[in-house]
């Protein structure tokens, strides 16, 4: 059976004006690197050396994409994520020292959509950031309907809705995101390293429990009983999929 997935073949003048990325680090070295490497007549970067200037630029002008540093001065990367959360579902991504454990969970925990771990590697940040621009420009055409009901879910995409038994619930980007593909693809059964390649955009890098955060997080929104889950379901030793009925 064949999967319903997003593309892009076709490109909009809105999504050809350059978008605008917030940087926040107290490492100057680090800043400027990512400036450097995303260096680009498409992105518009603002950099700002911790987490209070970081919620300041947020509150004055809309971003595309916030890259926030865990370890930082006034407010840390994980304060700052969550207020910004709280107001928007702009994606987030976390960069930690520490690889793929407790900052990365924690991250997923307070909604950020992605992280990068330090030190990284230049084309590995422009892969993250070109992969999530992918999935919440415009120019992304869908191979799926636009408007996905799968029994008590309904989700709008063009408006970025989504209904559970007639209840409007609130999704990060990455979450929208993983509900939507298991949701146009109701039924079929997909591994953690699928999922990751079709959602996140990028091979699956297998160390990090991501997948199963994501899934958590979007069982807490949209299962009356999160513990015992009928619609997110896990096919055990292969990985998840979205109830048909």
């Amino acid at each position: 059976m064949p999967l319903f997935r997003r593309t892009s073949d076709r490109v909009s003048e809105e999504a050809l004006a350059p978008r605008r990325i917030l940087i926040a680090d107290d490492d100057p070295s680090i800043a400027n690197l990512i400036q450097v490497t995303l260096k680009d007549p498409r992105y518009e970067l603002t950099a700002v050396s911790n987490g209070l200037e970081a919620l300041q630029a947020f509150e004055k002008q809309p971003f595309d994409v916030i890259i926030l540093d865990v370890m930082m001065p006034y407010v840390d990367g994980f304060e700052a994520c969550q207020r910004i959360r709280e107001q928007s579902d702009v994606p987030i991504v976390i960069l930690t020292s520490r690889d793929g454990t407790d900052d990365v969970i924690h991250g997923f925990e307070l909604g950020a959509d992605d992280y990068i771990v330090k030190p990284f590697k230049t084309v590995e940040l422009i892969a993250r950031v070109e992969a999530i621009l992918r999935r919440v420009e415009g120019y992304q055409s869908r191979r799926a309907p636009p408007i996905v009901r799968v029994g008590p879910i309904e989700i709008d995409a063009p408006r970025h809705r989504v209904t559970v038994r007639g209840h409007e619930v609130n999704l990060t980007p990455m979450e929208f995101e993983l509900l939507y593909f298991l949701a146009a693809n109701a039924g079929q059964v997909f591994d953690r390293e699928t999922l990751f390649r079709e959602v996140w955009g990028y091979e699956y890098v297998g160390e990090t429990n991501l997948v199963d955060v994501c899934v958590r997080r979007l069982r807490e929104k949209v299962e009356l009983e999160p513990s015992r889950p009928r619609l997110i379901i896990t096919v055990r030793g292969v990985g998840y999929k979205l109830s048909e009925g």
